[in-house]
């Protein structure tokens, strides 16, 4: 674990504008639900810097609201070599983000987890990768949302448990 405070959570995906940014907005939403905020600094990056200063993609936009999110403030960015160091816990969308990040920083790979690992129901069922709905259409998107939001209720139980083991 890092020494500083808040603790630090991270999404990362490819772009940084479709299922990261869902994730950053979902779990500051839940945190913030929960009393939370500021104990956990949430931010996300994608690995590629194809549209880094971006706004999130506008199907992500359209589920995040319809949803009750506003992701309106998110703008893409991409994550360097220090970023595993600098957060207690980097979140995967998908197993060649895992490998990419772990890769980068073999000495704390243990920071570095699936996303869904957090989602019970996606452990039972051996579905830990959150498919990337860029290529699809708004059901892809709605299916995306509800595999995070699942994935960040069951992180905000992390949280809670982490911060009452002291």
């Amino acid at each position: 674990m890092t020494t500083h405070s808040p603790y630090r959570i991270s999404f990362v995906c490819t772009g940084n504008i479709c299922r990261s940014p869902m994730g950053a907005v979902i779990l500051r939403r839940l945190l913030e639900d929960e009393g939370l905020q500021g104990q956990v600094e949430v931010d996300s990056a994608g690995t590629g810097d194809w549209h880094v200063g971006n706004e999130a993609d506008e199907r992500t936009l359209r589920a995040l609201t319809q949803h009750g999110y506003d992701g309106a403030t998110h703008r893409a960015q991409q994550l360097d070599q220090a970023w595993v160091a600098d957060h207690d816990l980097v979140l995967a969308a998908d197993r060649s983000h895992l490998e990419q990040l772990r890769d980068s920083a073999p000495d704390l790979a243990e920071r570095v987890r699936l996303l869904r690992e957090f989602d019970p129901e996606a452990v039972a069922a051996g579905q830990l990768e959150v498919d990337d709905p860029y290529f699809g259409d708004a059901a892809g998107f709605d299916r995306c949302l509800a595999e995070v939001e699942r994935a960040c209720r069951g992180l905000v139980e992390h949280v809670r448990e982490r911060f009452a083991a002291g």
